[in-house]
């Protein structure tokens, strides 16, 4: 695991734990206002990103933003707190369980070839979006699985999961905003000579890069939805046209089944030798006619017809 404090050529990056936190004053290099940060962190606590470009060559920035979060449990999520300025990177927060392995060793080689703590602090931020870029194409086999399962298998389990996978984008999306205003930042903060910073281009550019795939994902679920929605209003439609048009064809039948079902004392009808008979053909030319005249307006349309070998 990577130690608390590490001191680079022209910067050093101070990791904040429960020790650390208590012996900040043993620090005499870092800045007062960041000791007075680091003192005043409440673990789980969030802050917004704050600035303080006042002084000419004491620029600072601090705030914090959310790394790690579980799409479906909202308590389960990881915050990076940071105080940050040309010479002095200060975390709190990072999990060890994040930060090993191979990530902790890239981290480490780019904080090496960092210039100033602002580079390194992007090179961490570079690195974490690209944590978000491999769950993403994670999500991108879900979303391709999705795509054809709303043309093979269109029910009710299929918007479901439509419905979880636009949560999540917007999850994700929720996510990248904060980096998308470090960005910004940080220009804001300490002057356009950021702008040239090798890992500063290149965190920019995998920003801009996840945020558009967020972006191109929420669009390609906000089509399958319109897509559902045509579905649904389509099936809704040829289900009430298909009940209308059995109502009409058994109106013949219910309307001569209620006049010879009534009780009169006197009708003609009971007396006929072929009454059953004829009622039976009354029925059957009244309903054939009914059904004729309906054809031929084009009222029915494929209602009647099978509809097995229809994808949607």
């Amino acid at each position: 695991m990577v130690e608390p404090i590490l001191a680079y050529e022209n910067w050093s990056w101070v990791r904040i734990d429960a020790t650390t936190q208590q012996k900040m004053n043993e620090f005499p290099d870092i800045p007062l206002a960041g000791k007075r940060w680091a003192m005043s962190l409440a673990e789980h606590q969030s802050s917004n990103l704050e600035m303080d470009a006042s002084e000419d060559g004491k620029e600072s920035m601090w705030g914090s933003f959310v790394y790690s979060q579980n799409v479906n449990v909202r308590s389960e999520k990881i915050i990076l707190h940071y105080y940050l300025t040309k010479d002095f990177l200060l975390t709190y927060g990072m999990d060890p369980a994040f930060f090993t392995g191979a990530f902790e060793q890239q981290v480490l080689k780019y904080m090496d070839k960092a210039e100033n703590a602002i580079e390194g602090f992007m090179a961490l931020v570079g690195e974490i979006i690209s944590v978000f870029l491999q769950k993403i194409e994670r999500f991108e086999d879900r979303m391709h699985d999705l795509l054809w399962s709303v043309k093979a298998e269109n029910d009710e389990p299929v918007f479901e999961q439509i419905m979880d996978n636009r949560y999540e984008v917007l999850v994700w999306k929720n996510l990248i905003i904060p980096f998308v205003e470090i960005q910004e930042a940080i220009v804001e903060a300490f002057g356009d000579d950021v702008l040239e910073g090798y890992f500063y281009k290149r965190t920019c550019r995998r920003i801009r890069r996840c945020h558009q795939t967020i972006h191109e994902y929420n669009e390609e679920i906000g089509q399958l939805i319109d897509l559902e929605s045509i579905i649904s209003s389509h099936r809704g439609n040829e289900i009430v046209k298909t009940l209308t048009v059995i109502t009409m064809l058994f109106t013949p039948v219910a309307a001569w089944g209620a006049l010879w079902g009534m009780n009169f004392k006197f009708m003609p009808e009971l007396d006929w030798k072929y009454g059953y008979l004829g009622a039976i053909l009354v029925i059957a030319l009244s309903t054939w006619s009914l059904y004729y005249y309906l054809k031929k307006k084009n009222w029915i349309g494929s209602v009647l017809k099978s509809s097995k070998d229809k994808n949607f």
